[in-house]
């Protein structure tokens, strides 16, 4: 392979995030309602019956189907299949700063305006129940922070004696910040209450 011949697969090569392509990639909505003479921000939680973070707390979302035009025509299909409502009834919608989580996960986080949203019904098979939680609530209440701290460990026949430092090798480690809501009897947290903190961070 000559000069030429790599710089042919370099020069219209779009730079990615390296690894993306191993990627779950998943849209949420951050809904806004207007009910009891203000803006509030919805909530869902997630039916008992789901394999995965059953009761939990989360924002409408799901994993990007390949019929799905682009990440925010993801979220919005997500949220009008989750909360009962057409597509059309979101409006406004904005998004995020996008999240690489630790667990192979892109995630696209996006903002929207649920027009009607006396018609909600949500869907029993995914959600249990909705909330609201007023904006100036969560303006005025800064979330509580907590860390978590990820540990390195190789496996059993990782080759430890072909690296510098062999078993007392210096591995790096990270801590995460977890943001906590607190709102009557519900706990927001994990990748909603960051995504929600972003949001407030920037309004």
């Amino acid at each position: 392979m000559n000069a030429q011949e790599i710089i042919q697969k370099l020069e219209n090569r779009k730079p990615g995030i390296l690894g993306s392509e191993k990627f779950s990639k998943y849209s949420v909505l951050l809904p806004l309602i207007q009910s009891k003479g203000e803006w509030r921000v919805l909530f869902e939680v997630r039916s008992s019956k789901l394999r995965r973070q059953p009761g939990e707390i989360c924002f409408p979302g799901g994993r990007m189907e390949p019929s799905d035009e682009n990440e925010q025509h993801t979220a919005v299909r997500e949220t009008s299949e989750e909360l009962g409502i057409s597509e059309n009834g979101i409006v406004n919608i904005f998004p995020l700063d996008y999240m690489i989580s630790p667990f192979g996960t892109i995630i696209y986080p996006f903002v929207g305006f649920i027009e009607h949203s006396e018609e909600i019904k949500p869907n029993a098979s995914e959600v249990d129940s909705i909330f609201t939680v007023p904006l100036s609530f969560l303006k005025e209440n800064k979330p509580e922070i907590f860390q978590v701290e990820f540990k390195v460990m190789p496996e059993k026949n990782f080759p430890l004696n072909q690296i510098p430092g062999g078993e007392n090798y210096n591995w790096q480690t990270r801590k995460m910040d977890e943001c906590f809501y607190f709102y009557e009897d519900k706990v927001i947290w994990g990748l909603t209450a960051r995504i929600l903190k972003h949001f407030i961070e920037i309004i």
